[in-house]
């Protein structure tokens, strides 16, 4: 029998781990809290790919390694697959989650801090639009650490224009 995480856990344990490193440990040096969040999330989705393909053979092709990354690997994780996948056929594959569950409760809205001076607003509203993005990081880092884990070098960035759906592109390094 597998063990499972609450979702909820996990949520709290992202959120506590994003707040860290971004207003405690790294408060002035965002480009280095998303590097450490993305080094985190690396290996967590290293060691979670070590675990889901134990059982299974090596894949052949980039193809079918992201193939596996959209439908087992995300079904593992968020209980769905992937929405759409998308390719040009020279390295490039755009994985597009409607509803990323690791965003999708995560409130956007600033004056959610209650009355703020318009200084304070403002810093309030950067940083509430900078947060989704440090989560995301970590979902880069598993992504790019699964696919490691498979044999694939690949660069993995994000789109959160459209929160909660959300697109990660997958760039195979040569």
């Amino acid at each position: 029998m597998g063990w499972e995480v609450s979702e909820s856990c996990v949520d709290s344990l992202l959120t506590e781990m994003v707040s860290m490193y971004c207003n405690r440990l790294y408060a002035n040096k965002p480009e280095l809290a998303a590097s450490r969040i993305d080094a985190i999330g690396y290996q967590v989705g290293h060691q979670l790919s070590e675990r889901y393909t134990m059982e299974r053979p090596r894949f052949t092709d980039h193809l079918d390694a992201i193939k596996f990354i959209c439908k087992d690997f995300w079904s593992e994780l968020f209980k769905k697959q992937i929405d759409n996948l998308k390719t040009n056929h020279r390295g490039t594959f755009v994985l597009q989650d409607n509803r990323f569950r690791w965003v999708s409760r995560m409130s956007l809205d600033p004056s959610e801090n209650g009355d703020l001076s318009q200084e304070n607003a403002e810093a309030a509203e950067n940083k509430a639009a900078q947060e989704p993005n440090m989560h995301l990081h970590f979902s880069c880092g598993v992504i790019k650490g699964a696919l490691h884990n498979l044999g694939i070098a690949c660069a993995v960035s994000a789109d959160p224009s459209h929160l909660p759906a959300c697109s990660f592109v997958v760039r195979i390094k040569p």
